[in-house]
């Protein structure tokens, strides 16, 4: 298995800079392995899946988590990526070859600073900042902006549009640096239609940290998977476990949900209450044990989630997938179009 396995060329008009308006009238491919690509809408998602079915959502709210920094005459970029159990943050920075542990980093003239706690390498780091709870919040409110990926074109910085537009319905913990994309498709209309329908929805916990961008540089089997803290509790892992006892399917909405139920899941299937982090790499050859079906958007080439949906549904269904969609000019990555995924047999 090959890094090149995993790549394609994406024509630049195929990546999508906005969501569609409205947000359910987005474009989805269904795939499943061993039957013909199909074409819908997001909106018909009550009539693809059967009532009892359960939909398993991220309720992670995207932070303020781009950081313009000073260490002195230096500047250093900081992209937040997760809160450590300790209450100090694990970052990423530019320019950060020269921090050193106990270095002070200033953000314009807002009062809040953050100390250096360990320079990890590779442009990793740990900082304390001297504000914490609700000022914390205030302070990124302040001085910090979406860390949106690079492919989403802004070039004087994310809108207030941006704003609403990169928060899902769904959104209640604050934590992540990155959206759980799929989500950002639901409507309270398709909310209330899936409502009728009979399928059923619950919450889980993952907060999308900064490593979520980063694509796979080396061999396959040496990359590794930056940590994201997640929360199943035990009414969510409950209710999957009796949905799969009754025969009917859990569809994972976005590869975080996904990601952190297969954490959860023991050897036999069973989902377990979790709280903590997973740096779970899925990837072809890994057999899923807790979900059936995925929702998610279209995803970088040579990235790990490629590889995940690969993984899902087979390569070379994903291949042909992803050919299609590129063909028939669906829009791509994070504002993009959807797939309806089946696991392959």
């Amino acid at each position: 298995m090959q890094i090149s396995d995993f790549d394609f060329d994406l024509p630049r008009e195929n990546i999508a800079l906005e969501p569609a308006r409205p947000r359910d009238s987005a474009r989805l491919l269904r795939v499943a392995a061993g039957q013909a690509l199909s074409e819908a809408r997001v909106s018909d998602l009550p009539s693809l899946l059967e009532p009892g079915d359960l939909l398993v959502v991220n309720d992670t709210a995207v932070i303020r988590a781009q950081l313009a920094a000073r260490r002195g005459e230096a500047k250093i970029g900081i992209t937040l990526d997760r809160i450590l159990s300790d209450g100090s943050w694990h970052a990423l920075a530019k320019n950060a070859r020269k921090l050193k542990p106990g270095d002070t980093l200033h953000f314009g003239s807002d009062p809040v600073t953050a100390a250096v706690v360990e320079n990890e390498g590779d442009g990793a780091i740990s900082m304390r900042f001297s504000a914490e709870g609700e000022a914390f919040d205030d302070f990124l409110k302040r001085a910090g902006v979406l860390a949106l990926p690079p492919y989403i074109d802004r070039p004087t910085g994310p809108t207030a549009q941006d704003d609403s537009d990169y928060a899902t319905i769904f959104e209640r913990y604050k934590g992540a640096v990155a959206a759980p994309t799929a989500g950002l498709h639901f409507t309270p209309d398709l909310l209330a239609a899936l409502d009728a329908r009979g399928v059923r929805r619950h919450t889980l916990t993952l907060h999308v940290g900064a490593g979520t961008f980063l694509p796979v540089r080396d061999e396959i089997a040496s990359h590794k998977m930056h940590a994201e803290w997640g929360r199943i509790d035990a009414q969510t892992a409950q209710l999957i476990n009796d949905t799969r006892a009754s025969g009917r399917k859990i569809v994972a909405v976005g590869t975080t949900s996904l990601r952190l139920l297969e954490s959860a899941a023991d050897e036999r299937g069973v989902v377990h209450p979790w709280e903590g982090e997973t740096s779970i790499f899925i990837k072809p050859g890994y057999r899923f044990r807790a979900v059936d079906r995925l929702m998610t958007n279209f995803h970088l080439p040579r990235s790990t989630l490629f590889m995940l949906v690969c993984a899902l549904a087979g390569t070379e269904t994903m291949r042909e997938a992803y050919r299609h969609a590129i063909a028939e000019g669906f829009r791509f990555y994070s504002y993009g179009d959807a797939c309806l995924l089946d696991r392959a047999p």
